[in-house]
């Protein structure tokens, strides 16, 4: 009784030594999932991206919802108050330090009517300072797409951003900013748009586009806006200038322009008025002499006309028979002669020159009066 017993043990020992090392050899299946189910969110993201966007005073109201329409693009995004203006631009840096973001877009506003925007990688750059042209806010646009918020998006790039490395860096800059991390507690894991970066008349040109199906057929959402880029720093907001652009003049310069032209315009119509009173006849008809050439019969004076003209005719035939006495006629006396003989041409034409300079010294008058007066 006593061997059946251990005989027992044994073979129970040995059986679970053989479960546990089933056990240990088991593959565990994941548990069954649907495909409407929303994925698992991972804990711990590694591309902590985090992006503080905010404006300074004097930005106006389209502006403003510009902003707004970044902001709900970028789900990873932080938000702050206004900033004075009177404050320096390295103050940014302590702000997006303190919101424990590493990227910044600030919307500077100028005379309420031109947006200059801001991107930079914090602390240490680079920076880059655009010109907002062409702004469409999604409320203005009302396209018919539509795309889920939060979702993470496809960045598409125009082919010229890899020719100049100016252009390559910006490229840099734009992914680390616009890009999504992936696992990012506020977005959502798939990707349903697209935003198009392209490069046209020294631009950038953004686009927001919903997928609509697989095939590659999309539809704009918006916002729309052309970036205009003035200078590349190596710091954050600040440092040695990497790039600048040659082509760009600034809004106020443009302005300042049209109004010259436009000013400019009013003097150029008197000029030409002053020239045509200057060189208008004094008689509407040179050939008509007075008042007389109207009275008496049209008939006879008609016939007078053509004998005339019959005279003028056998005169010139004459005239061209005497063409070998003409260089003899170009004499300097002959011409002196001539001038005697036809005197009030000459005393016209010098009247009409002493009127015009007259004029001309008066315009000229008239403007170094104008600059003095905007000067003082």
């Amino acid at each position: 009784m006593a061997k059946l017993k251990v005989k027992k043990k044994k073979e129970e020992v040995q059986k679970s030594k053989d479960r546990s090392t089933d056990d240990k050899n088991m593959r565990v299946l994941p548990p069954v999932r649907m495909s409407d189910d929303p994925t698992p969110k991972q804990v711990k993201w590694i591309n902590r991206q985090r992006v503080l966007v905010f404006a300074a005073r004097g930005i106006n109201h389209r502006h403003r919802h510009l902003m707004e329409d970044i902001k709900r693009l970028m789900p990873h995004h932080k938000t702050e108050s206004k900033m004075e203006r009177s404050k320096n631009l390295y103050v940014v840096n302590e702000i997006s330090e303190m919101k424990n973001c590493n990227k910044c877009l600030l919307f500077e506003g100028r005379k309420m009517r031109d947006l200059y925007l801001w991107m930079a990688n914090v602390p240490n750059g680079p920076s880059a300072k655009f010109l907002v042209e062409n702004i469409y806010t999604m409320g203005e646009l009302k396209m018919t797409g539509n795309c889920l918020r939060g979702s993470r998006p496809l960045l598409s790039f125009d082919p010229h951003f890899t020719k100049d490395p100016h252009y390559n860096l910006l490229k840099e800059l734009l992914i680390q900013i616009f890009g999504v991390p992936k696992h990012h507690p506020k977005s959502q894991p798939f990707f349903d748009h697209v935003y198009t970066f392209m490069i046209l008349d020294n631009r950038i040109w953004f686009r927001n586009y919903q997928i609509l199906s697989e095939d590659g057929a999309l539809a704009e959402i918006g916002p729309r806006f052309v970036l205009n880029p003035v200078k590349i720093f190596s710091g954050s907001f600040g440092g040695a200038t990497l790039w600048e652009n040659p082509k760009y003049v600034s809004p106020a310069k443009l302005r300042q322009a049209f109004s010259k032209k436009a000013g400019n315009k009013y003097e150029r119509r008197i000029e030409k008025k002053v020239m045509n009173e200057a060189t208008k006849p004094e008689t509407g008809y040179p050939d008509i002499e007075g008042a007389e050439f109207f009275k008496g019969d049209p008939m006879e004076k008609a016939q007078d006309i053509v004998v005339k003209k019959e005279m003028n005719g056998d005169e010139e035939i004459a005239n061209d028979s005497d063409i070998e006495n003409s260089k003899a006629m170009s004499t300097p006396r002959f011409t002196m002669k001539l001038a005697k003989n036809k005197p009030d041409k000459a005393i016209r034409r010098k009247q009409l020159k002493a009127k015009s300079k007259a004029i001309s010294d008066q315009i000229k008058k008239r403007k170094q009066f104008k600059k003095k007066s905007v000067n003082s």
